[in-house]
């Protein structure tokens, strides 16, 4: 079989110059792209070899081949036969900083005739200048790398500063200047009241609904949105996976996680090295931990589908106390008595856990008995929302300054809109100016976005939550302890669920219970009370055991 041979470069060969610069800025400055070209065009011309073509590549690194202008050079050097025998650089780092890519891609452009050459690396094509090629491609990743460790050093202190690297803006901020440190200018995320009022009604949707309808998943906030023409910052339409992006992002509590992912993979990186930047927060921490916990509950990994709907009164919310794995339901007797069991005694002995098991019956009853005459007392109550109430007047002044900064920025698009209408009728603008269309339609759409989130946020006003008055309280008490009782066993369930979220065993006598502030004022705030207490089942949270004594139960 006859061995195939490289085919014998031309004698006189044309050239394809190849021009990279690794970052935006080094291309909008318009320095390094030209005076490449230029060196490149003396070499060729010197050598006498004709320039082919040209493949510019402004602002891609040469750290792999996900570059536009050198995939159509390698696809025209691939070609039969190729339209160019050779590709110019100014130096071997312009084609690759990785050793290996670079070696795959000489060899596979050596089998068809091309070869790369350097303009100020010149090496021969013997094993020699192979060898010196390979060093130098070497020393150029190795350089690359460490150029690149330093450059996030910076970057990540510059984030801890406070100041923004880059990049666009999360919804609901807008990049502005902050200080200059020589000729650099720091810059900072500031809020947006536009975008911001759109984050905030996306976490009132996914607590409270629109109009207080009752919670809203993922998809059905993206149907809201899309629906009321709310778009994206890109003009776009929601997707499920974009408003699941809003409802967990940190940024929004004023907790932007920089270096959260490898920016080749975005695979995530490991959370000690992340870096959190302080930025103007759009939700408070209590909001953001409510919605946590009101996705939480639709996730199986929270709490497993046979316990959503299981008849067992505690079931998915009782856990031992010594290991903090959830109890299960063992029998005696032959079926005659019920008990709760710790699963990792049950299925390992002791050596997995000492663990313990009470009775089901007393410990549903000890549970219902602290429910009512401890927590549900209106005076106990009172005491536990004394914080949320001082805040409500608080958060709703501040959100009446919102509304007016949006209803003036709606005013201010619409006095622009005027002013350039009232230019058009003098003949100061041409009419026929191409710009001007899409300049009156970005006044319009600034105008109205504006003007909708401020009746939007008006209107959430409203519907922030009721005055936590001791009536108010008292109602709530009644009727939450009416429905402990009523025969409807599931609902009954369920709204134990919302109110304690967690029932830890301490000992064969003694249970703790655990439950959130959050998630009693919702209750609350969802039409004045208990009608909408067993809708959502929340997550597991430690919040309102303020005192262990109050909370630590007997019930043997």
């Amino acid at each position: 079989m006859a061995k195939r041979r490289t085919p014998p470069p031309p004698a006189n060969p044309s050239a394809a110059l190849y021009l990279r610069v690794s970052t935006g800025r080094q291309a909008d400055s318009d320095l390094s792209i030209p005076d490449q070209g230029r060196q490149l065009r003396a070499y060729s011309d010197g050598k006498g070899w004709p320039v082919a073509d040209e493949f510019v590549e402004p602002g891609n690194t040469a750290t792999d081949d996900k570059r536009p202008a050198f995939q159509a050079m390698i696809d025209a050097a691939m070609a039969k036969p190729p339209p160019f025998q050779v590709i110019l650089v100014h130096s071997f780092s312009r084609f690759f900083r990785d050793q290996f890519q670079f070696e795959f891609y000489a060899r596979k452009l050596a089998k068809n005739g091309v070869r790369i050459v350097s303009i100020t690396q010149e090496v021969g094509d013997d094993p020699m200048g192979v060898m010196v090629r390979q060093m130098m491609n070497l020393f150029d990743e190795y350089q690359s790398r460490e150029n690149a460790k330093h450059t996030l050093r910076a970057m990540k202190e510059n984030a801890r500063q406070g100041f923004w690297n880059g990049s666009h803006p999360p919804l609901g901020y807008r990049v502005v200047a902050a200080e200059q440190r020589g000729e650099r200018i720091k810059k900072k995320l500031e809020i947006d009241p536009i975008g911001a009022e759109t984050v905030r009604l996306i976490y009132r949707l996914a607590l409270h609904g629109a109009n207080n309808s009752g919670p809203m998943g993922v998809k059905a906030i993206a149907t809201y949105l899309n629906d009321n023409k709310i778009t994206t910052r890109g003009g776009g339409r929601w997707s499920n996976g974009t408003v699941h992006y809003t409802l967990t992002r940190p940024t929004y509590i004023g907790e932007h996680r920089f270096n959260s992912r490898h920016y080749a993979s975005q695979e995530p990186k490991d959370e000690s090295e992340h870096v959190i930047m302080a930025v103007p927060p759009l939700v408070d921490r209590d909001t953001f931990d409510a919605v946590q916990r009101a996705m939480s509950q639709r996730n199986p990994l929270a709490m497993a589908p046979r316990f959503v709907n299981s008849p067992i009164l505690l079931g998915g919310i009782c856990f031992c106390g010594g290991c903090g794995m959830a109890m299960t339901l063992r029998t005696g007797k032959q079926s005659a008595y019920r008990y709760y069991t710790c699963s990792t005694k049950a299925r390992q002995g002791e050596t997995g856990c000492k663990g313990m098991s009470v009775r089901m019956d007393l410990l549903d009853a000890s549970v219902i008995d602290h429910l009512e005459n401890r927590l549900l007392n209106p005076e106990r109550l009172a005491a536990m929302m004394d914080n949320i109430i001082d805040r409500r007047s608080e958060w709703i002044e501040k959100r009446h300054r919102h509304v007016s900064d949006l209803r003036k920025r709606a005013t201010e698009a619409d006095q622009r809109l005027q002013r350039l209408y009232a230019s058009i009728e003098q003949g100061v603008v041409d009419p026929g100016d191409p710009s001007l269309k899409q300049r009156v339609t970005e006044l319009r759409a600034h105008r109205d976005k504006a003007q909708g989130d401020a009746e939007r946020a008006a209107k959430a006003i409203e519907h922030i939550m009721p005055a936590l008055t001791p009536d108010l309280l008292r109602r709530f008490s009644d009727a939450t302890r009416a429905l402990f009782r009523a025969e409807d066993g599931a609902f009954r369930r369920d709204l134990i669920r919302t109110v304690a979220q967690r029932v830890e065993l301490l000992s064969p006598h003694e249970a703790r219970i655990c439950g959130s502030r959050v998630e009693l004022l919702r209750t609350l705030a969802v039409n004045n009370g208990v009608e909408s207490a067993a809708l959502v089942v929340p997550g597991f949270v430690r919040d309102w055991r303020a005192l262990q004594d109050s909370n630590l139960r007997p019930f043997a």
